[in-house]
């Protein structure tokens, strides 16, 4: 497997850790959620990068989608409850940004 290039620099150098099994298996499961590779999620981590877990890239889709439906219908209306419909979103693009939602890192 060819080194992968992350930025100016190919990754070339490598540790050894020791771990124990449950350690190693909530290392391989924390990756799986984010997508990343045990090494990748381990960099990040350590070197305080952001962390993006797949359920939450998903989740905030769905509520940027919601979010669009909210505004077509804000839109149909004719502004109908606008002071509720700008609260809701307000709320939406909150979660959407804790989420992480904002922007696609991996």
């Amino acid at each position: 497997m060819p080194f992968a290039v992350q930025g100016a620099e190919a990754l070339t150098e490598k540790i050894a850790v020791r771990l124990t099994p449950a350690e190693k298996a909530k290392l391989r499961e924390d990756a799986d959620l984010a997508g990343l590779s045990v090494s990748e999620l381990v960099r990040r981590r350590y070197f305080g990068r952001r962390i993006v877990h797949h359920a939450d890239l998903k989740t905030a889709a769905e509520l940027r989608k919601t979010a669009g439906l909210l505004k077509d219908h804000y839109n149909q209306t004719g502004g109908l409850h606008a002071d509720k419909t700008a609260a809701i979103l307000s709320d939406i693009w909150s979660l959407v940004r804790r989420l992480g939602g904002d922007r696609q890192e991996n």
